[in-house]
């Protein structure tokens, strides 16, 4: 499907299914970079006292594997993102999950990931992308046809007579629009069900991990021009008055950024 075809069905429909986007090397290094950054944050999850319901979820994955930066950098689609979103945008959150069996979470809610709908003005995309294959019975994730257009959370009687299971090999995406109502599946098999699960919004919107500062300010240079734009760096708040008063070329907050 062209980047035209994916845009105008997400619009139409909400959401959009891409098939056999990543190569095979790509997924398999996004695999062992989430095994690995699961076993770190779930420490802390447990130390912090919020392990309910998060076992198999990470919020925040840049910096606890090469493989999530070098998948934002080889990223399709960001045509569709721009013109979605309606110019500039950057990256909200970057999380994965592993659905796993008999673990309940909280992403087998009824649940939109905007908090406030907004209707056809776009705030935030949504990115799922496929680490293993998604099947009826590992817990592939429900999405409801035109639910972007609903304001009220439907009646699980209303979703599930509306919504499609997004079912496919590993390594495709689907796109959707932040207002659309969707929910995990339950996984009834031994199999992990992996994925990640990115968010983009019109630079304005706060970043749910302020990753400017994670990385460093002084870091940013590293990162291709792109890439500082997509990490937020074009969109930084000043903290005093000396960050404030800068030629435009030296601002924190660059022109273009809604």
């Amino acid at each position: 499907m062209d980047e035209l075809s994916v845009g105008k069905t997400l619009l139409e429909k909400g959401w959009v299914f891409c098939d056999s986007v990543l190569d095979t090397a790509l997924i398999s290094k996004l695999n062992q970079d989430l095994e690995t950054a699961c076993e770190q944050t779930r420490q802390i999850q447990v130390e912090n006292g919020v392990a309910e319901k998060t076992d198999g979820t990470v919020n925040h994955l840049l910096g606890l594997g090469d493989s999530f930066l070098e998948f934002l950098e080889r990223m399709d689609f960001k045509e569709v993102i721009t013109e979605f979103l309606s110019g500039k945008y950057l990256l909200n959150i970057f999380g994965g999950v592993n659905n796993l069996k008999d673990k309940p979470s909280y992403l087998l809610n009824i649940h939109r990931d905007v908090r406030s709908f907004t209707g056809d003005y776009k705030l935030m995309i949504q990115m799922l992308v496929l680490l293993d294959d998604f099947t009826p019975e590992n817990g592939a994730t429900y999405l409801m046809d035109s639910g972007h257009r609903i304001a009220q959370r439907p009646t699980e009687t209303e979703f599930y007579a509306n919504a499609k299971q997004a079912i496919g090999s590993r390594g495709s995406i689907v796109l959707f629009d932040s207002n659309l109502w969707h929910a995990a599946g339950a996984n009834q098999t031994d199999r992990p069900r992996r994925a990640l699960t990115l968010c983009f919004t019109r630079p304005f919107i706060k970043q749910q991990l302020d990753l400017p500062r994670y990385f460093g300010y002084d870091q940013r240079y590293q990162f291709s021009e792109e890439i500082q734009q997509i990490l937020g760096y074009n969109a930084l708040v000043p903290t005093c008055l000396e960050e404030w008063y800068q030629p435009p070329q030296k601002r924190f907050y660059q022109p273009g950024q809604g």
